[in-house]
């Protein structure tokens, strides 16, 4: 009569699947990797356990019982669970196999998500991204409360409790109408900014505060153009239709110029520019694996785009 406390360890599941299938104690002990003594009494432990016979033994082979019989598939799909469970619990000790959220503000994953996917798709093969774009307050929310694993902003942002990984640096280009006078340009002031009708993006887009901070430091009051964006996207055409001026990140300008009569300039040196970055909970015990992702993401964005990788 079976125990009703009693449970059946894995051990003595896996030493009766074991035996069931080879029909031999010493090929099963084999199998599992363990001595024929500790199989008969991990198997021993599980009859009587049970209050039942699973197997038969004899000198010459090993045959199921009924009870044994009936019992086998169940004992299976338990051992065939834990394999299983084992193996996910080994992939999911890197974040680098299987499914990683990451996050991209706006002004980013148009413009580099291509080249992140490639890198990812031939270095990273086992990962999957699930890409999630939002301005960096909110993705910063997400990142705290777990429903984000890492995210690309521009840095720094000095989050308590994130940990910042600078990848790459760029320019930040003046883009204007195409017959504007300062179109193909290669020295312009920031100062410049003065007199121009700059369109910014709307609140909560880092690069409209990026914009600011450069009319701020060049010791310029901008012209604000009454005309918000809540895109890049939108702005550059704003800007190609004579609503203003604006400023692009070197990595948005093939796009952008590639899809409208767009004019560019460069800004004299120092140029202003900003630094992007993988952030990740501190807490998250991924250091190492979420800095390997940066360096792959660098790598890939480095062979593509024109920035300056963060060594």
């Amino acid at each position: 009569m079976t125990d009703k406390t009693f449970q059946p360890t894995l051990a003595g599941l896996r030493a009766f699947a074991a035996v069931a299938e080879k029909h031999h104690f010493g090929s099963a002990a084999k199998a599992l990797g363990v001595s024929q003594s500790t199989l008969s009494q991990s198997l021993s432990a599980l009859e009587t356990g049970l209050g039942t016979h699973l197997v038969e033994r004899s000198t010459r082979r090993v045959r199921l019982t009924p009870e044994g019989t009936q019992l086998l598939p169940l004992a299976q799909a338990v051992v065939e669970a834990a394999e299983a469970f084992t193996a996910a619990a080994g992939g999911t000790s890197d974040p680098l196999q299987g499914t990683l959220r990451l996050g991209m503000i706006p002004t980013v994953a148009p413009y580099v998500l291509p080249t992140v996917l490639a890198g990812r798709a031939s270095r990273l093969p086992t990962l999957t991204l699930r890409v999630i774009e939002d301005q960096t307050e909110r993705l910063l929310a997400a990142l705290r409360e777990g429903s984000l694993d890492a995210a690309l902003i521009a840095l720094p942002d000095g989050t308590s409790g994130i940990t910042e990984v600078p990848i790459y640096e760029e320019d930040f280009l003046l883009a204007v109408p195409p017959a504007h006078p300062l179109s193909g340009k290669r020295r312009v002031p920031t100062a410049a900014l003065a007199d121009l009708p700059l369109l910014l993006l709307d609140e909560g887009h880092c690069l409209r505060d990026q914009a600011l901070d450069v009319c701020q430091k060049a010791g310029v009051r901008a012209e604000l153009a009454d005309t918000r964006a809540a895109s890049l996207a939108t702005a550059v055409q704003c800007v190609t239709g004579g609503l203003g001026v604006t400023l692009i990140p070197q990595s948005a300008a093939p796009v952008e110029a590639a899809r409208s009569r767009l004019g560019l300039a460069q800004f004299a040196t120092p140029r202003p520019g900003r630094r992007i970055g993988l952030v990740f909970r501190s807490s998250s015990g991924r250091d190492e694996s979420y800095r390997r992702l940066a360096a792959i993401i660098g790598e890939s964005i480095g062979s593509e785009q024109q920035v300056r990788l963060v060594k």
